[in-house]
Formats: C-alpha cells, structure tokens, sequence
C-alpha cells in the first residue's frame, strides 16, 4: 500500500468522495506510529502536502454534504490525530516541513469556512465538529512554534475570530449560558463549543506568540465580557467535581483566553486591574484559582506534553496565579494555604508540562516563609531544565519554541539557593 500513496492521494485529489480511495488512505495513516511518523513524511512529502491542502480545500467550500459520508468522516479523524502527531513530534521532522503541510494556502480558505459557520442553522452541524477539530491542531502548532502566531494569515484569521466571534451577540449568550450552578447537556452545542473552545483556543495562542497589535483593547473586551466571565468563574470553581467533559473545555479555554490577553506584550499587571479593580474582587478570583488548583492538581490526565484541556487548564491557572502574585502584592493571602503548598509541591514532583513546574516552584519561592524551606526538599527539575534550555537555544538561535519569562526560571533557581543557604546555616 505504501507504494500506493501517491497514487491513492492523485485519486483522492480528483475523487474526493470515493470510498474505496478514503478507506485505503484511512488505514495508511492509521498505521504510522511515531517511529514511523518521520521516515513517511519524509518518503511521501509531496503527497502528504497534496492530501493536505486538498483538505484545505474541501473546507473552504460548501463541505457540509461531506461529513454526511461515514468513509469520510473517518478519514478526516485520522488526518485530524495524523498531524497532532507530527505537531507534538519535536525532533524527527524539520519545522519548515511542517510548516509547509499544515498552513492553509491564504486567509480567504479560513474566512470562508467562518462564513460557514456563521450562516448554518443547525447548532450541531457536523461540519463545525470537523472544523473546530482542524483549528484547534492549528492552535497546537502556534503554541508549539510561536514564530507562526506572526505571519499574516494567522493575524488575519484572529482578526476575523475577534470581530465576528468573541466581540458578538452571539458569545455573550453563550456565557450567559455558563453562569447557571447546574448547567444542562443540551447547551453544549458544537456550534456553543467552537465558540467557547475553539475561538477561545486561537486567541490564546495567539496572543502567546506576543503579537505586535490588536484591534482592541482590554477595556473594549472586558466591558463586552469581564463581569460574566468573573461570574462564571465564581460559580463555576465551587462546582468543580461536578464539571462535565463540555464545562471543563470550555472553562480550560476561557481562562487561557482571559489569561494571555491581559498579559500579552510584557504587561506588569495595569490590564488586570480591568478585570479585578478591586482587592475583594482580586481576593476571590485568586480564591476560585486555588480551588480549581487543590481539585485539579490529583487529575491523572495532566500530561508532559501541552496537549489537552487538563493540562491547558492547570497551565493557565499557574499562570495567572504567578502572575497575580508578582505583580498585586497579596502574597499574605497565601501564607496559611498550607495545601496549597502541598498541591503544588506534588506538582512538582510529577512528570507533567515544564511550565507547570516553573509555575509551581515559582509560586512556593514567593508564598513560603523561611521555616517552611528549611523543611522541604527540591528536586533539581528547574536547574536541569534551565540548562537544558540553553544548550537548545545555542543549538538553534532561531527557533522560538518553549516560551516563558526568563524570571520564571530564576524564581524557581532563587528557591533553592535560599533552601540550600537556610540548610548551610542550620
């Protein structure tokens, strides 16, 4: 079958819907582990980047009899795990090569598809489902290669996000919708669900990848989401146990959305106070940050890869508590979360995402006092890994992968040389 491939590709390119053509290319792409994810694109480049944009394609047009086809519907699930492979796949495949398959060719593919989805009726058109699982892999790959979240298709497409999206009627009521203690499985739509998730997703990425401007600012945002978004969050913390799978993805992208754009282009923390201008209400937002922390932290599904909602969301809630903390002078709040310290501390320990680490012993260097120091133990995780960054950066200067502020490493690197100090004392 192999040599095939691009035979069935040529097929596929002319016979979109031909099921003997998407099954056989459906089991070809089934059977590519990641031992033999490079050597096939590699082998098969050119039809690869034919099936690829062929998709981009079908997309773009009025695609909503497409998904009605079985055969098809499996084969776009397997594309759509196909890719998250090759984007998590961070040394086998060169970044141009990736680069090249999953970018759309221009702005007016990805505005067409939105358009689509503005105009269907049904708030569970298949189509939205398949598209919502295409964009949300290109949000993976602008995380994992920053650079990207620059060209201009990707601030044109989170332009259009922006205006017809987030800025709408149509978000609002879905917040409003997320406000309720006891939320019904009917509301989450796949349309509800690409709004909330999906646009979501594509801003907080974005506004990861350090964007030179935006068109709006954090007071236009804020006026048109803040209140609803700080009530959601109230309720929705102390409902935690109870969050379905829908809640937690949409709670996971709304607070990275939030997150990331208060603190995009070196923010010190004059955005936030936007959100929460007042101590009380800073108070219990930090408060709902800590519970979602101490219930979520045991989750077995956080992962060492920035790779689904679990880990998102525990990366996005470290995150805005650092950074909450560095720049509000409430560290006091903290002092008597004894399992807080905890929480964190096993953090720490386990074998998740590496900014989770650098967030949870940054964290512990701030809220700590020297007596609990002197009673703790650090691994080495945050020396390794800073080095270990280094040398990659030595050995690629002009890859932006893997951004964080340099402070976050010192942070984590001033713990244990005030533990080690305080032990030298003793």
């Amino acid at each position: 079958m192999e040599e095939n491939f691009e035979q069935l590709v040529a097929e596929f390119n002319v016979s979109p819907l031909s099921s003997d053509v998407l099954q056989k290319i459906t089991l070809l792409l089934q059977s590519k582990t990641d031992e033999a994810l490079s050597s096939f694109i590699s082998q098969e480049y050119q039809s690869l980047f034919t099936l690829e944009h062929k998709v981009w394609q079908l997309l773009s047009e009025d695609s909503h009899h497409w998904f009605n086809d079985l055969d098809y519907s499996v084969f776009f699930r397997t594309l759509v795990s196909f890719n998250k492979n090759m984007i998590f796949n961070q040394d086998s495949i060169k970044d141009h090569i990736k680069v090249s398959l999953l970018m759309p060719n221009t702005i007016d593919q990805i505005n067409s598809i939105f358009k689509q989805i503005e105009q269907t009726i049904d708030d569970n058109d298949p189509l939205i489902t398949f598209v919502s699982l295409w964009f949300d892999n290109l949000s993976f790959f602008i995380h994992e290669y920053p650079q990207l979240g620059h060209s201009p298709i990707i601030i044109q497409m989170n332009k259009y996000v922006a205006d017809h999206f987030i800025i709408s009627e149509q978000f609002n009521f879905y917040l409003s919708q997320l406000r309720q203690s006891q939320l019904s499985s009917s509301i989450f739509t796949t349309k509800q669900l690409f709004y909330m998730k999906t646009c979501s997703f594509s801003l907080n990425v974005y506004f990861y990848s350090n964007p030179p401007s935006f068109d709006y600012t954090p007071g236009q945002v804020l006026q048109n989401i803040g209140d609803e978004y700080l009530q959601i969050i109230q309720i929705q913390s102390y409902t935690i146990k109870l969050w379905s799978t829908e809640l937690l993805t949409c709670m996971t992208h709304l607070i990275g959305f939030i997150r990331a754009f208060l603190w995009w282009n070196g923010e010190t923390g004059t955005k936030l106070k936007i959100l929460l201008p007042t101590e009380k209400i800073l108070l219990e937002y930090t408060q709902a940050m800590v519970y979602i922390i101490d219930y979520k932290a045991d989750c077995a599904y956080i992962m060492p890869q920035w790779i689904n909602d679990e880990t998102i969301l525990m990366d996005s809630v470290l995150l805005f508590l650092i950074n909450i903390i560095q720049t509000q002078n409430i560290n006091w709040f903290f002092h008597p979360m004894n399992q807080l310290s905890d929480t964190l501390l096993k953090l720490g320990e386990l074998p998740v995402y590496y900014q989770i680490h650098l967030c949870a012993y940054g964290i512990l260097s701030e809220i700590l006092t020297d007596e609990h120091l002197k009673e703790l133990k650090f691994p080495d995780n945050i020396r390794d890994f800073f080095f270990q960054m280094l040398e990659h950066a030595w050995h690629n200067p002009l890859k932006r992968c893997k951004q964080i502020p340099i402070t976050y490493f010192l942070r984590g690197l001033r713990h244990q040389l005030i533990l080690l100090m305080l032990l030298d004392k003793d």
